[in-house]
């Protein structure tokens, strides 16, 4: 990932780099007398050592002192190098101007008051700490942009790892719940269990192939609850009122996480009914322009510290997956009536 992002952004860099300096090669036309309309190439060339040494201090930094010292902590040796190539660039400026440029001024016309020449010699060297100083930025912000680009994709990677960990773990922790229903069905009637056994083969293929993906078509997920919930209904007793209201189109291809309410319902098959007094479950699945809601009521009838149905991990799994897949884009609410006697959950997704 990291070599692609830098491969589709060279060009750019290069296209960057070509543009400024013709820029700066360019200004040097605006010093150099033009006889009937020509341009002095040769009074051109003359000028041109000063472009040349911004150029040559730039890239010196770029690619060598600011990578091998100044990225490396080691400023004194930075500034040390960088003292040794401002004397020699500007030996090389001085000598130059002398042998070229100096002659063409004593030859021409003396104009009184006119800037010394050392002032002209300050101004190209403050231009060229100027140059050291923007090379050095550059270098060290595309050091960071680097840096946090690897920062990002590691989070990905880890993001990514840890939603595998939770989707592996969801698979055996339903599992384990479903066989524990069936166990129970078989005990009293086994016609029933047989029926639930096929069920619970429709729920394995969705789970073992959709639920590789972190998003899947709303109306799949819809098809797996319902499947679901008949098969938790087979086991039901009479004094059970269950209520079921699905709000989705048929075909609604609004993209959600899989699996994302199904330990909601297993809680409340888990938590919301009894063999012996009335109780009762509801559950809606809306969708809206807004996103998906699901609100979950149920008689409240908590589970003993002896049974060992279920593992416990179910909530604690759909919490974490929201917080990766939806951050900052969930509300949910749940716990128990002030009376003990209901328990609701609301989760609503904004896709």
């Amino acid at each position: 990932m990291k070599q692609t992002l830098n491969s589709a952004r060279r060009p750019l860099e290069i296209l960057i780099h070509i543009i400024s300096w013709g820029i700066m090669f360019g200004f040097p036309f605006f010093f150099v007398e033009r006889e009937n309309g020509n341009i002095n190439w040769i009074a051109y060339v003359r000028h041109l050592a000063v472009p040349l040494s911004f150029m040559i201090v730039f890239y010196v930094n770029y690619f060598f002192l600011v990578p091998a010292y100044l990225l490396q902590h080691q400023t004194k040796r930075y500034i040390s190098y960088n003292i040794v190539l401002l004397v020699l660039i500007g030996v090389f400026l001085h000598l130059w101007q002398t042998q070229t440029i100096g002659p063409l001024i004593s030859s021409a016309p003396k104009h009184p008051g006119g800037p010394p020449g050392w002032l002209f010699f300050a101004r190209d060297m403050l231009s060229l700490v100027f140059t050291i100083g923007l090379s050095a930025a550059i270098r060290i912000n595309m050091r960071w942009g680097e840096a946090e680009a690897a920062r990002r994709e590691a989070e990905r990677s880890r993001t990514e790892a840890e939603l595998k960990n939770l989707r592996n773990q969801l698979n055996p922790h339903f599992l384990l719940n479903t066989l524990n229903n069936i166990y129970a069905l078989i005990a009293f009637n086994a016609e029933q269990a047989q029926q639930a056994v096929q069920e619970l083969g429709k729920l394995l293929r969705y789970v073992l192939y959709d639920n590789q993906q972190d998003y899947v078509p709303l109306y799949k997920e819809v098809d797996f609850i319902r499947n679901y919930i008949e098969l938790m209904r087979i086991r039901l007793s009479s004094n059970v009122r269950m209520v079921t209201r699905f709000d989705v189109e048929p075909n609604s291809h609004t993209l959600i996480a899989p699996l994302i309410f199904i330990s909601l319902i297993e809680n409340a098959f888990k938590h919301g009914t009894s063999p012996v007094e009335p109780s009762f479950i509801y559950i809606h699945l809306g969708e809206t322009r807004h996103g998906v809601s699901c609100e979950i009521r149920n008689s409240n009838f908590p589970k003993k510290r002896t049974d060992k149905s279920g593992s416990g991990i179910g909530l604690e799994q759909v919490s974490r997956r929201l917080e990766l897949l939806y951050p900052g884009a969930y509300t949910w609410t749940k716990g128990v009536t002030e009376d003990g006697k209901v328990y609701e959950s609301r989760l609503s997704i904004r896709c």
